[in-house]
């Protein structure tokens, strides 16, 4: 069972784009169809935004530790399988919402360098590679992506279009995004357990 935030993704009204909204944060994740956005904020972690373009169902993940390393004997490999898990329960949830997953499409976000200070596991470089070979290996065609560097993003998508938005942001010293992250990262293995449009979707 993986480790998954403390409480539901957040439901709200967006009124910047004026569409319902959910918001997750990590060890979330949420499927949906119709004229809705799926909202996140990202440091380290990384996202995949599926889509199934025929029925319109996507979905958003938010995960923090890869899914790599798994011959390892450290901390880090008992956690690895939440990369996997993330990926998975999304396609599931789409599954069983009607989606194809030979028809889906994916986006992919995140990774930044922001907790290069928690030992020396770079998780955003780490996450962002997961996260690629993914899709490579499950033969689930990458349409856009946008990673690494040293900035948070905020995400929108548009689970109606497929279209994504990115915000690339501003760190300030105690920033929430940072300290959420490592919060989550410290209890994962200590358990052990200006805008910038990216791409629309072909219709």
């Amino acid at each position: 069972m993986a480790v998954t935030a403390s409480h539901p993704p957040l439901h709200y009204l967006d009124r910047e784009f004026g569409l319902p909204a959910v918001k997750i944060l990590p060890g979330q994740w949420h499927a949906a169809r119709g004229d809705v956005a799926i909202t996140t904020v990202l440091g380290s972690c990384v996202s995949t935004c599926l889509w199934d373009p025929v029925t319109r169902i996507g979905g958003m993940n938010h995960f923090m530790l890869p899914g790599d390393g798994a011959n390892s004997q450290s901390a880090w490999a008992d956690s690895a399988r939440f990369g996997v898990y993330a990926m998975e329960v999304l396609i599931n949830d789409m599954l069983r919402m009607g989606a194809d997953r030979r028809r889906m499409v994916a986006k992919v976000f995140g990774g930044a360098q922001l907790l290069a200070g928690f030992g020396r596991l770079d998780v955003g470089a780490r996450n962002s590679e997961f996260a690629l070979e993914f899709l490579r290996v499950e033969g689930i065609r990458l349409l856009a992506k946008d990673l690494l560097d040293v900035y948070p993003r905020k995400v929108h998508f548009f689970v109606d279009t497929g279209k994504v938005q990115v915000k690339r942001l501003a760190l300030a010293p105690g920033e929430t995004v940072q300290k959420r992250e490592r919060e989550y990262l410290s209890n994962l293995a200590g358990g052990r357990g200006g805008d910038v449009e990216i791409f629309r979707a072909p219709r």
